[in-house]
Formats: structure tokens, sequence, C-alpha cells
């Protein structure tokens, strides 16, 4: 086959943030597939054709991506962040998984990206700088008793958390559940961090503690961050204090 789907992750939003391969995928993209809001974030080539789609809609797209390509276009897929982390790659493998066995031939390239968590992180220091754990707390595809489950014992264990989808319109309450789980592990005085459209003009960063942390400082964009006990905030005098998580971690 002589067509090629690129899976892309653009990044949390600043171009400078795109790596060069991803830039490069684009550019030579006969066909850019992705929901809306990220499509329009890549620039626009004259005979490029763009196919934009709403939510939900992650599988419908990576068919459509993976048809085109087998049709001998160069297809991106588009992402934010990394298309790996709760995004569009899985969709793609699980579409070939299920697929015609003629995509199996494809030529498959996965781009990645800086997640939003790391972009987060970076802007805050190294919250990081240890163990962590990354969940969603969406149950559109697995049950909450799952993410229950999964965030009790990652709270236990001590890992710092960081939360995609937190909460929306259909689920206004999870983000509130999963902080009173996480509240039976950690002191109020643990850091939690609310960072929405890091590195973008809109970029919003609130650092509050878990004992006061309110869900309604969340959307469905906002990435949160908890930390764990060895997470550190450091005072600036000229802005918002570094937050860090030591290296070393005392013996039980």
């Amino acid at each position: 086959m002589t067509g090629r789907l690129s899976v892309v992750g653009l990044g949390p939003g600043a171009a400078a943030l795109t790596a060069p391969a991803a830039t490069a995928a684009l550019a030579q993209a006969d066909d850019v597939v992705g929901y809306g809001p990220y499509v329009a974030r890549v620039p626009e080539r004259p005979g490029q054709q763009r196919h934009a789609s709403d939510n939900r809609e992650e599988l419908d797209r990576a068919r459509l991506a993976l048809a085109l390509a087998a049709a001998g276009r160069k297809v991106a897929v588009v992402s934010s962040g990394d298309a790996g982390v709760f995004a569009m790659a899985s969709a793609v493998f699980e579409a070939l998984d299920g697929g015609p066995p003629a995509w199996a031939a494809l030529e498959i390239e996965v781009i990645p990206g800086i997640s939003a968590m790391i972009a987060v992180a970076a802007r805050l220091g190294a919250p990081l700088g240890n163990d962590f754990c990354v969940l969603s707390l969406s149950d559109n595809l697995k049950p909450w008793a799952v993410v229950e489950r999964r965030l009790a014992l990652a709270a236990e264990g001590g890992f710092v958390l960081a939360f995609y989808n937190p909460i929306s319109r259909a689920r206004p309450w999870q983000l509130g559940a999963a902080f009173d789980i996480v509240r039976q592990h950690r002191p109020p005085s643990t850091p939690v961090v609310f960072a929405a459209a890091v590195s973008r003009p809109d970029e919003t960063i609130l650092i509050t503690d878990l004992g006061s942390a309110d869900p309604a400082a969340a959307d469905m964009r906002t990435l949160v961050l908890i930390g764990c006990e060895g997470t550190r905030l450091i005072p600036r005098a000229d802005g918002p204090p570094w937050l860090y998580t030591a290296r070393r971690v005392a013996p039980p």
C-alpha cells in the first residue's frame, strides 16, 4: 500500500511545544482527521482535506483515517497533548485490530507530543519528580467502580496523582467523589493544582490544598494534580510558589 497514517500529538497548545516530527507530518498530509478543536489548531495548507468530527467519535475517526490511508492518501490523525495518553493512538489500533486484514499492511507511525501533565509539571517546577500515577476520571469507557478502586489504590500507594477528564456537565459529581477518596489517605495540607490551557494565552493555574480543593474550579479541559507526602512548595517573591516532589522516599 502507498498510503501512510501518522498519529500526531500536537502538544499542549503553543506552536513551540509541537514536536518537529509532528509539524513535518502535518505539512506532508493529504488529509487531517480529528476532533474539531484540534483540527482547527493545524495550519491550513492548500489542497489538504480536513475531516473534523465531534467528541466521542474516536473509532469512527480512526476508521476513516485508516480507510483514507488504504486508498493511498497520506493521513494525519491529530490529538491534543500526546496521542497515546487518553487520545487517538489507542482508537486507531483498536480500529486496526477489528478492521479489514489489508489495513495491517499500512505504514503507521505514532508521533509523540508533550502531554498536558508534562506541560503542567514543567510550569510548576518538578511535581512529578518521583513516582506518579495518571488516571482518567471519565466513566464513558469503564465503570465508575473501576475508577474508584484504581484511585483508592493509587492514593494509598503514595503516588502523585494526575487526573485527566476530571469533570463534565454529564458527570459534575465525580471529581468531588475522587477528592473524598484521596482525603482518606492524605492530609488536608497536600498540594492540589488545577491547570488548564498551559502554554496558551488563556492559561490558568490554581494552587490550593486538598482540604479546600473545590471541584467547581475544574472543567473538562483541566488537569488536576494532587501531591504526595514528598511534595513541597517553595515560596517565590515574584510569582506563585514552585512545586516539587522529593526524589528520596523514607522507608516505611
